[in-house]
């Protein structure tokens, strides 16, 4: 009586073992952060709003480590390259030694070490795991840039900046929040963010129901930054006319303008 043979496949063989080294240098990272919290957490008997404070305040070292985990595991190959060809000349370039860069995101700030080539004939540099991990060109990444962005569209943006540090522990100001709500409207028209005329004629026929004529009511809101000064800035300053003017020792701050316009069809 024969036996049938199992067949393995080698590629199955390497991937269950690369699962299996993954899971333990992930049981090692969480335990670190084990031995992290028992030193934060109060003692003996901490309330419950203790160990949620404590937990939140150390959760991104948590996620961070198992994001950054999981990169080195899965580009094993690109962190370990050792030559490639220059986009432009075609010529073979050799790995440099590993540039490290900080991904902030919104498990925390992930730490990237990846090879840096460079091609002295077309002066040109390149890291291809930033390309294949789609990284920012700044160290704050996609999703909290977006996840910044979803609440600025909400309210004003010294409002956004506040909230938002308080809510996901990332600092990002007003400023920056600008700077990224613009980037993503820099392609958009009104007719990008328009209310079609199907939608219009339905929330027309909605407010207008059972009444018999149709009011509708146009409302349009912007912002923008504008330069202020200071208390001490304001009146004449002393001096002669025909003196040329100093530069003034006061520097202004930006700040929010929201206009509005009420109109009626």
């Amino acid at each position: 009586m024969g036996y049938a043979a199992e067949v393995i496949s080698l590629d199955e063989v390497r991937a269950s073992q690369q699962r299996q080294a993954l899971r333990q240098q992930l049981h090692v990272c969480f335990d670190r952060w084990l031995d992290e919290l028992d030193t934060q957490l109060p003692e003996p008997k901490p309330t419950l709003a203790q160990v949620s404070e404590t937990i939140w305040t150390l959760r991104q070292s948590l996620t961070a480590g198992v994001a950054q985990t999981i990169v080195e595991q899965a580009h094993q190959a690109e962190r370990e390259q050792k030559s490639l060809r220059c986009a432009t000349c075609e010529r073979r370039l050799k790995a440099r030694p590993p540039a490290s860069r900080t991904a902030r995101t919104l498990v925390g700030d992930v730490e990237i070490e990846r090879p840096y080539f460079y091609c002295r004939h077309c002066h040109l540099g390149r890291c291809p795991l930033d390309a294949i991990l789609g990284l920012t060109s700044g160290h704050i990444q996609l999703d909290v840039q977006q996840a910044a962005i979803d609440l600025a569209t909400e309210t004003s943006y010294e409002t956004a900046s506040s909230l938002f540090g308080r809510l996901s522990g990332i600092e990002v100001s007003s400023e920056r929040l600008h700077t990224f709500t613009n980037q993503v409207a820099e392609k958009l028209s009104v007719l990008d963010v328009a209310p079609s005329r199907d939608e219009i004629d339905r929330r027309v026929a909605q407010v207008s129901a059972g009444r018999f004529r149709r009011p509708v009511l146009v409302l349009g809101i912007d912002g923008a930054y504008v330069p202020s000064r200071p208390e001490q800035a304001r009146g004449r300053r002393p001096g002669q006319a025909r003196y040329r003017a100093r530069r003034a020792r006061w520097r202004h701050d930006w700040y929010e303008a929201k206009g509005f316009r009420f109109g009626s069809i």
